[in-house]
């Protein structure tokens, strides 16, 4: 069974890798990159980490 500090921890950890990964989308957009492989891979990235998060949050219920 998860504890409350465990769940702290990893949703910490889960957040902070989509805050990242959002924020690296956003940058590529402020520079109007919304296509290659800096895009594709920024885009992937930013669904795994939402995917996690979610991922994590349904194991909760």
């Amino acid at each position: 069974m998860t504890t409350v500090e465990d769940f702290k921890i990893k949703s910490h950890e889960l957040l902070v890798e989509l805050d990242t990964a959002t924020s690296e989308m956003m940058a590529l957009i402020c520079i109007h990159q919304m296509s290659g492989n800096a895009w594709e891979e920024a885009v992937r990235r930013q669904h795994e980490a939402y995917e996690q998060w979610v991922a994590y949050l349904n194991e909760r219920e």
